[in-house]
């Protein structure tokens, strides 16, 4: 959005405007796109893959975090969430696919665990995978992410820029009827002297156009499906009813679907209560956006620290830890710095995913279109005048 000139928000983004801008912070994705026309299971189209975001360089089970979740709508799946939520720690990096491919991903997550512990060690894990639906384009239930698309991922994570829009988890996400998926940004937060850095990542598919805001303007609206068509109906093809020419479609049960993960990292001491609060504030965003959480929507935030991580919060599956720990926390007088970051992070990195996407003909010829730069800015620019 920022190459385009247009800036969400108030505060500053970090040298990156990416979820890495959280020093320690790592991004991988593994993209799957194989085949064209008619779905046959099992071989394709394929229009999926695997994101993971590594919250640190070392090993996650031996120096956990503290986390926080927050359910807005709980059609799908996050896995490791009730153990994430019960100690207030996250203990493994989080990966993001579609909502098929949870369980392989989660058990190559614990693969990947157990080749750094000898064979007789004892030791459990909980990985936190989470989905979002990708079927409309992609073979689905034809289970294309195997372990060796996970394991790359976890290979290629890197602090750098991070690739978004059709790109791992997000290769067959659609947003606002419009082509989703991946998307990340940041904002640096100034609190009494400190400095602090709140980065987001999300992985986008859910949403009606109709919906479809930016700061306000009435974006979706001005996009309808008679000009871009919508991967769910609608467009040229469809007869236009004088009576009610100008009027939001009727959404279908599919478009009203879909869902959302948020991840959110920050560089601020945190403790569990503040990182719920925090992974709370992203749901803000989605509203200014125009999502309504819809029933058949998975919407899914979680929030993690990168601080304390030295305070050996837990015993590292070991007896012999010490019988208290120390931590530093954040005073909530400077902890609203932080939501409004959160929000405007969120925000940012849903536009970002839709621009940053690019059409996607997927199964059966269904075509995801990507939103049109020149038209957005064009909207924007008169709301703006």
């Amino acid at each position: 959005m920022r190459d385009l000139g247009i800036a969400i928000g108030s505060l500053p983004p970090g040298a990156l405007d990416a979820i890495t801008d959280v020093a320690g912070v790592r991004v991988g994705h593994t993209t799957l796109i194989e085949g064209d026309g008619a779905l046959v299971v099992g071989r394709g189209p394929v229009r999926t893959g695997v994101t993971v975001v590594v919250p640190h360089e070392g090993e996650i089970a031996r120096q956990p975090l503290f986390a926080a979740a927050h359910r807005l709508n709980g059609n799908g799946e996050v896995t490791g969430l009730e153990w994430l939520r019960e100690s207030g720690l996250l203990t493994s990096p989080i990966a993001l696919t579609n909502t098929h491919s949870v369980g392989t991903v989660r058990d190559s997550l614990v693969a990947w665990e157990a080749r750094g512990h000898r064979p007789d060690e004892v030791y459990w894990s909980l990985p936190v995978v989470a989905e979002t639906w990708d079927g409309r384009l992609n073979d689905i239930n034809g289970f294309h992410v195997r372990p060796d698309h996970v394991y790359a991922a976890l290979q290629a994570a890197s602090g750098d820029r991070v690739p978004e829009g059709n790109v791992g988890g997000g290769t067959g996400m659609i947003c606002h009827g419009f082509k989703g998926g991946i998307g990340t940004a940041s904002r640096v937060v100034a609190a009494n002297g400190a400095s602090f850095v709140v980065g987001v990542l999300v992985q986008a598919n859910y949403g009606r156009r109709a919906r479809l805001r930016l700061d306000g303007v009435p974006i979706g609206e001005a996009i309808p499906e008679h000009e871009v068509p919508s991967p769910y109906g609608g467009g040229p093809q469809a007869p236009v009813d004088a009576s009610t020419a100008g009027a939001p479609a009727a959404a279908t049960a599919d478009e009203e679907a879909g869902s959302i993960i948020v991840v959110v990292a920050t560089d601020a001491p945190l403790l569990p209560h503040q990182l719920a609060r925090l992974a709370q504030r992203p749901a803000l965003a989605l509203g200014r956006l125009g999502s309504i959480a819809a029933n058949d929507s998975g919407d899914f935030m979680l929030a993690f620290s990168t601080a304390n991580r030295g305070g050996r919060l837990t015993a590292d599956f070991e007896d012999g830890g010490p019988a208290t720990v120390t931590v530093s926390a954040l005073s909530d007088e400077y902890i609203d710095g932080l939501f409004t970051a959160a929000i405007e992070a969120t925000e940012e990195s849903v536009w970002n995913a839709l621009v940053a996407a690019e059409t996607m003909v997927g199964r059966d010829g269904i075509t995801a279109h990507a939103i049109p730069q020149e038209r957005l800015l064009e909207v924007w620019q008169a709301a703006r005048s």
